[in-house]
């Protein structure tokens, strides 16, 4: 596929990345590469410290070590444009708060009640339509599925397109449509856009389909490289058991 919009990051690289609490390890010595163009799943057992190392990265975790953004033509990148899809969003279903509504408020220094363009109403609904959600717009946030709500976030996550887009657990708790229809979304990211993506996930059966990267975290970097590799490693079958390589099915 062509790629119409070029980001201009080209790897972030992980040096020595280290992070504590008081006397606990959290993270240790992690390194790592991500690439533009290129899904990078973390998995790993519960406190392995895979958000931990998102917040690193975000810069929410003070962390020894170096992470360090390289653009194209070889140059430092000081500013990079970060996108982040939560896990889970938590807000008042009950609030009659419209998808637009909410959209435009989190963008806007201005009130949505005061109104808002019929131009920006229009944007937003070309963003989402990318997401295959513009049907959404006018629907209560409250009212939306799982499914829709995550792609809600992830149509603000790339307003402006960032440079890498982290997704932490992005559809816990969607049905299996909805996971095939945000993972072929997330593809269709990363190659109209060329982007880098970070996503943790326990969904082993479509990391095993989508990513082109996979990495074993356990404080450190147990294992990395690309699904099939990783799956049959003894660190990952010690974590997760036998993957047979077929959707959802493996054993522990």
């Amino acid at each position: 596929m062509s790629i119409h919009n070029s980001c201009g990051l080209c790897r972030v690289e992980l040096e020595q990345v280290s992070v504590k609490s008081g006397t606990d390890i959290l993270l240790d010595n992690v390194n790592l590469e991500l690439h533009c163009g290129q899904l990078t799943a973390l998995i790993g057992r519960n406190g392995a410290g895979k958000t931990t190392l998102l917040k690193a990265i975000l810069g929410e975790k003070k962390y020894s070590g170096k992470i360090y953004y390289e653009k194209h033509d070889g140059k430092e990148m000081k500013r990079p444009t970060i996108g982040y899809v939560p896990q889970q969003l938590l807000f008042d279903k009950n609030m009659p708060l419209s998808v637009a509504d909410f959209m435009i408020s989190a963008k806007s220094k201005i009130p949505v009640w005061i109104g808002y363009q019929k131009t920006e109403r229009q944007k937003l609904k070309k963003r989402l339509s990318e997401m295959d959600c513009d049907h959404v717009l006018d629907k209560k946030l409250g009212m939306l599925s799982g499914g829709e709500l995550q792609r809600v976030l992830l149509t603000m996550a790339i307003d402006p397109m960032p440079d890498l887009l982290i997704l932490d657990e992005p559809v816990s708790g969607v049905d299996a449509t909805g996971l095939d229809l945000f993972y072929k979304k997330v593809t269709f990211l990363r190659n109209t856009y060329h982007i880098a993506i970070l996503l943790v996930s326990h969904d082993l059966a479509l990391i095993h389909r989508y990513a082109d990267k996979v990495v074993l975290l356990d404080k450190t970097v147990a294992e990395q490289g690309d699904a099939k590799d990783v799956f049959a490693t003894k660190a990952f079958q010690q974590t997760f058991g036998y993957f047979s390589g077929e959707d959802t099915k493996w054993t522990l």
